[in-house]
């Protein structure tokens, strides 16, 4: 069944009885082709692009949970392609590029809403950086404009551009950023993947990856053993726990990112806005809540919820950009668990086993790239060679130095 404004009347008028479910439950096979252990974003779409791109329908998504209930729906869905070092700039484009005719391809509402990012900087070295970091993006082909401090008043007038501390001297625009809906992301990707033959199996524990003579020849799950040619481990801030069941050590570490989400407000903000010197971001949902997050937990953690020393930070941050956000009420918070890398860019790899794959260590960054690491993957998967936007995320750049350090904060997970 296909979305279109003639099946929803026709929906409406029979009482929206006709509706089918938008994926199967499937019983696992025996075995397959390719199993995608994770069933969140990249995981989905790793599965749809190997499907659509690469003809490969004989897959399975291993969720132990639900599909979409973990980091894909456990942030702030903020999309962009505002980076500028060599390998992050090109992937990121890739990505942004497929986000902007997701929905078509898709025939679903993400709620992509391009409404613009602003980087807002505070001193002249931030001006200089945002500067080069706008040519690169122009240059890769993207959009950005640097914006001096009467504009950025214009465009916002609600932040407070006057802080004695802070005061805000402009930033660098990037248009075509913006937010999605995290939630309809992965079910866009499930119902996509499931349509060309895909196996989604929720509620089914990967505990053990078979590995002989070198290659992996399948899984262990709590719904019994699953034969596989290839297996891709797509499991965000649990990677290196699902990493050590092949014998793999991976250099990551997990932290908790909080989020916070407020009650409805009147338009405020028609924008996402970052704060350049406290990693306050913001934006406003479609339902009028302001959504906002800062810095992630500085201690290791798989612990998926909030606490009360971090939320004084992000709020602390909040009130020094735009004090009338003290008089919101915030209604929840909710945390997800980020695998870092010690350079703060991701890892879509081949590894030294046969057949076995990695997507992880995604960062702060995991979201955005959802459409960009699924197509990445799936070309890896099916041609065995990297796929040109992400070819310098290779595992191996650890130990030979070739880090992709966009922060330029060193080898240390919890500072990127």
């Amino acid at each position: 069944m296909r979305f279109n404004l003639l099946e929803i009347v026709r929906q409406g008028l029979s009482g929206n009885a006709g509706w089918q479910p938008h994926w199967r439950a499937p019983d696992p096979k025996p075995e397959y082709d390719v199993v995608i252990v994770g069933g969140g974003g990249h995981g989905l779409a790793t599965a749809y692009y190997l499907a659509k791109e690469h003809g490969i329908t004989n897959v399975a998504v291993l969720e132990k949970g639900y599909l979409g209930g973990g980091n894909v729906g456990r942030n702030t869905t903020i999309v962009r392609a505002n980076y500028g070092l060599p390998g992050n700039s090109e992937f990121y484009s890739h990505s942004l590029k497929l986000w902007e005719g997701l929905e078509q391809d898709l025939n679903y509402n993400a709620m992509m809403s391009q409404r613009g990012v602003y980087n807002l900087y505070h001193s002249d070295g931030q001006r200089d950086a945002y500067a080069r970091r706008g040519n690169q993006m122009i240059s890769q082909g993207d959009d950005a404009q640097l914006l001096d401090r009467a504009a950025v008043r214009r465009h916002l007038p609600c932040l407070d551009h006057d802080n004695a501390r802070f005061p805000v001297l402009g930033a660098l625009y990037h248009p075509r950023g913006g937010t999605a809906r995290h939630d309809a992301v992965a079910w866009g990707f499930a119902r996509g993947a499931d349509q060309r033959g895909v196996d989604l199996i929720q509620n089914c524990e990967v505990t053990g990856i078979d590995i002989d003579g070198g290659r992996v020849r399948g899984v262990q799950t709590s719904r019994g053993a699953i034969r596989a040619r290839k297996v891709a481990l797509v499991t965000a801030g649990r990677s290196s726990q699902t990493a050590a069941m092949a014998g793999l050590r991976l250099p990551i570490e997990s932290h908790v990112l909080q989020a916070f989400v407020t009650e409805g407000l009147k338009p405020l903000i028609d924008s996402v806005v970052t704060f350049g010197m406290g990693h306050f971001y913001i934006s406003q949902s479609d339902k009028g809540g302001l959504v906002f997050g800062g810095d992630l937990d500085f201690y290791a953690s798989y612990a998926a919820r909030g606490n009360l020393p971090m939320a004084e930070h992000v709020m602390e941050a909040g009130m020094a950009l735009m004090p009338m956000i003290g008089q919101a009420k915030v209604l929840r918070s909710w945390g997800g668990i980020m695998d870092m890398t010690p350079d703060g860019s991701p890892i879509i790899d081949k590894t030294d086993i046969g057949g076995l794959y990695l997507d992880c260590g995604w960062c702060y960054g995991g979201f955005k790239a959802v459409p960009g690491s699924g197509f990445s993957l799936a070309h890896l998967i099916a041609t065995d060679t990297h796929h040109a936007p992400a070819a310098r995320f290779r595992l191996d750049r650890f130990a030979t130095g070739a880090l992709i350090d966009e922060e330029a904060t060193g080898s240390q997970h919890n500072l990127h």
